[in-house]
């Protein structure tokens, strides 16, 4: 990643090049793939170009979004930076502002608001039918970490404990990821576009609606369960608000949902904690929250404790 300070210098450069004025004053946003700036009116994004793609999907994809969904794409590219490129998206500021994580001081009721208009944004991706690049992209899928059959969610929990060579995960967390593995279906499915990572810092809302879903740098071709869980989980208190409007929505059964959405999280946790032993230099910061998670979903049974 280029440092802050040239980043910056270059976000204004590419704007006046690109869109032919002068953007105002940008601020930084934090990020922990890019460099994000934003102004009065747009958005520019900034990443390496060598050895990073995920932006490359995201821009593949924004002009074939369903209307209405995303921010507008006005402009993307390669610019020059010191001895190599970035490459960059410059987007239409949508207004509005991140829920965030956990939903802080979010109340119950524009809980339900949000997550009843987000379940209807996603239900426009998912019953979207791509073509073309747009098509070729989505059927292309990143590397996600996330459930793709049972056969591989059970070697990659046992790819875990023969990586795990300081018996850092206890052995009851080992076997409840065995168990959620066991009443896995055999394989996911592929069937609608998904964004795959909606969590709640991925949205913009005003006046208790949302106005745009951010970041399909791993959108891919799966099922709607993919993004439900994201929605879900990362509600913080309001969990139990969001799958009672997904349910109802989508008329799905709670029971169902649930079990959906803890295989998704069981697999999205071994392949975090597999990253963080294999490369612990470079992603070893993620095991203690990870498995702080882990005891939660296993022990706590975080995605039932709340059923009837």
């Amino acid at each position: 990643m280029p440092e802050l300070r040239h980043a910056h210098d270059a976000a204004r450069a590419i704007v006046v090049a690109a869109l032919g004025r002068d953007p105002g004053p940008m601020d930084a946003v934090e990020s922990s793939s890019h460099h994000v700036f934003v102004g009065p009116d747009i958005v520019v994004k900034i990443i390496d170009a060598v050895g990073h793609t995920r932006l490359n999907r995201e821009i593949a994809l924004a002009p074939h979004l369903p209307t209405g969904l995303a921010a507008p794409l006005l402009d993307s590219g390669l610019h020059r930076l010191g001895t190599g490129d970035v490459r960059y998206a410059c987007y239409a500021r949508v207004p509005g502002a991140t829920p965030g994580v956990g939903m802080p001081g979010v109340d119950g009721e524009t809980a339900r608001l949000l997550a009843e208009n987000a379940v209807q944004r996603l239900d426009g991706l998912h019953g979207w039918v791509p073509t073309g690049e747009a098509e070729q992209t989505l059927r292309e899928p990143p590397d996600h970490g996330g459930f793709v059959s049972r056969a591989a969610f059970r070697a990659g929990v046992e790819d875990l404990a023969a990586l795990d060579r300081h018996r850092t995960v206890p052995r009851r967390l080992l076997d409840g990821l065995t168990a959620i593995a066991e009443r896995a279906p055999l394989r996911a499915r592929t069937v609608v576009p998904v964004h795959a990572d909606c969590h709640w810092d991925n949205w913009l809302a005003r006046d208790r609606g949302v106005t745009a879903l951010l970041d399909f740098e791993w959108a891919r071709f799966g099922e709607p369960a993919d993004d439900w869980f994201f929605l879900a989980r990362f509600s913080g208190p309001h969990m139990e608000t969001v799958l009672d409007v997904i349910a109802r929505a989508t008329g799905t059964s709670p029971e169902t949902l649930r079990a959906e959405c803890e295989i998704r999280e069981a697999a999205h946790l071994t392949s975090d904690l597999r990253l963080a032993f294999e490369h612990p230099e470079a992603h070893g910061w993620m095991a203690a929250d990870r498995l702080r998670d882990l005891e939660e979903l296993v022990v706590g049974r975080y995605w039932w404790r709340g059923a009837r």
